[in-house]
């Protein structure tokens, strides 16, 4: 039998409340932010490329946590106007060769910074964000950067090796559980796994409830109308929430036309399976199936059958069905059912929110048509 699952569904810091902006709101960054995460080192490094202080500041940050920007977010965090000052900022990008203009007929100007050099001056180098992406991809970067610079106060664990190192060697996780994906180059290399490849910021809190800081992982909506992805996200993550003790989900979106839907998806694809052993069962209907497919009958006791009507009720759903014929011709073992819906083996206590996710800007009227 597995432990009960301890759920808290609120509204942590930052969540969505009643005194929420619109979606239109222009926030601005607090001046003077203070990122905790940046080293003196890597703003010295970008300084030394000929960048000022707030300069490097704000280049470290979209680095690490995007690769592109628009006007409003530089506009923001610098507390500027148009001006002298940020010309020579765009000048020294393009004259560099640190950062290309990119244009969008409905998303304006973006900035993508992509030099090697100024990745490898932080210890960035094999950053995927310095490639080039579709505007679907680039859209929900900015977004993620949007998030971080109205957080500024956050512990974020900025890239997957610091991520990697706080749940394998800090919590004792194996690795195997982190979400993971593998790569294929050429022919003859060996394919490269990695892990973490959404990127969306995940950090560490304090609570005075908790001995130790909790993570807190999130999850960004895209322009997509539809929550697949959001459920495939969780499913992936699923064996990682499995190994943990406490943890924080927090969903983003531009608009909350899906926070309800959301919170419904999270109960039924996180905190059901967790609290709950539901591949002992999936196992046995399955036998149960087989048998009776088989026309063994004899083995099929009336509490077995029973149970199959239930069952069929139950898991009636197409993914079920797939996983019965992987299982019945032994493509799918039942150790794989137990990874996939097995429980937690211990108390698990999961924190869920939601956040409206704003756009970071001054007022500034050549800004407003910047994303």
């Amino acid at each position: 039998m597995t432990s009960p699952l301890l759920t808290q569904t609120e509204e942590f810091a930052g969540s969505r409340s009643a005194s929420v902006q619109p979606p239109s709101a222009k926030l601005v960054v607090p001046p003077n932010s203070v990122f905790m995460n940046i080293k003196r080192s890597h703003v010295e490094a970008l300084k030394a490329l000929g960048y000022t202080e707030s300069e490097a500041r704000f280049l470290y940050i979209v680095a690490t946590h995007s690769g592109y920007f628009v006007a409003r977010q530089f506009l923001a965090f610098t507390c500027g106007h148009w001006g002298k000052r940020t010309t020579a900022f765009w000048g020294k990008l393009h004259t560099k060769k640190h950062a290309r203009t990119e244009y969008f007929p409905k998303s304006g100007k973006v900035y993508h910074v992509f030099s090697r050099r100024l990745y490898r001056q932080i210890g960035r180098e094999n950053l995927r964000n310095r490639r080039e992406h579709e505007i679907e991809h680039i859209q929900r970067r900015i977004a993620m950067l949007d998030f971080v610079l109205s957080h500024p106060e956050r512990k974020y664990l900025e890239i997957e090796a610091e991520k990697a190192s706080y749940f394998c060697d800090q919590l004792k996780i194996p690795i195997g559980f982190l979400p993971e994906k593998i790569y294929y180059r050429q022919k003859t290399s060996q394919p490269t796994v990695r892990y973490f490849v959404d990127k969306f910021p995940m950090f560490l809190s304090s609570d005075t409830s908790s001995p130790l800081p909790v993570v807190t992982l999130t999850y960004l909506q895209g322009a997509e109308a539809s929550l697949t992805e959001f459920v495939h996200h969780l499913r992936v993550y699923l064996p990682l929430f499995r190994q943990l003790s406490e943890f924080r989900f927090l969903y983003l979106a531009r608009v909350d036309s899906h926070f309800e839907k959301a919170k419904e998806l999270f109960n039924s694809v996180v905190v059901i399976p967790l609290g709950s052993d539901v591949s002992a069962e999936l196992c046995r209907y399955f036998q149960i199936r087989r048998a009776w497919d088989l026309k063994r009958y004899a083995s099929v006791t009336e509490g077995d059958l029973i149970f199959h009507n239930q069952a069929k009720t139950r898991f009636a759903e197409e993914r079920f069905e797939h996983l019965y014929r992987g299982w019945k011709v032994g493509r799918v073992t039942e150790a794989d059912i137990r990874g996939e819906f097995g429980g937690a083996n211990h108390p698990v206590t999961v924190h869920f929110g939601m956040e409206l996710l704003h756009r970071v800007g001054a007022h500034e009227r050549k800004a407003e048509n910047e994303r």
